[in-house]
């Protein structure tokens, strides 16, 4: 199973997280504080890639391909309505792109995402759930790892790896 922790630094010290999340073997950090000047947020990314040096831990920034460029940091994740994955794909070793439709879904792998986020599948603050049925149509369409994001947590992770994804991406499960 495929864990990505994304970060909100307005809930914990990222930092900390990520160190613990880093130690405990986490697959992916995606490294996804909107609201940074560019150079606080280059300076985190280089502080939690110098963290996962010499761990399996890949780092991710959302949505700033020129940050993670600058950083050397092998990937980005795109947002839905972000840079066309497509045109991303050349420049990073590891694309993944955020979908909550089917159609999204298929668009991302045709344009070369190594991996999608699917979601929110359940409940989860401001957003509307697409649902465990949603995703199973999204993981059955496409043949890259699909992470299931919203509302994930010990409980219903199964219900996600019985629906066919590869894993899970979340804020609160990890950060906690």
């Amino acid at each position: 199973m495929i864990r990505c922790y994304v970060t909100d630094r307005n809930q914990v010290d990222v930092l900390e997280a990520a160190r613990r999340a880093i130690e405990d073997g986490i697959d992916m950090i995606q490294i996804r504080e909107k609201n940074l000047d560019t150079t606080y947020l280059l300076n985190l990314v280089r502080s939690i890639a110098k963290l996962a040096d010499g761990s399996k831990t890949q780092i991710l920034v959302n949505d700033r391909l020129d940050v993670a460029l600058t950083a050397a940091i092998p990937g980005v994740h795109l947002p839905a309505n972000g840079l066309p994955a497509s045109e991303v794909r050349p420049l990073v070793d590891l694309l993944g792109v955020s979908t909550h439709t089917l159609q999204e879904a298929v668009h991302a792998e045709r344009a070369g995402a190594n991996f999608i986020v699917f979601g929110p599948v359940f409940e989860t603050p401001g957003k509307k759930p697409v649902g465990i049925g949603r995703l199973k149509q999204a993981c059955s369409a496409v043949s890259i790892p699909v992470l299931a994001i919203g509302g994930i947590n010990k409980e219903n992770t199964p219900l996600v790896m019985e629906a066919g994804a590869s894993g899970i991406a979340a804020i609160r499960l990890f950060q906690g």
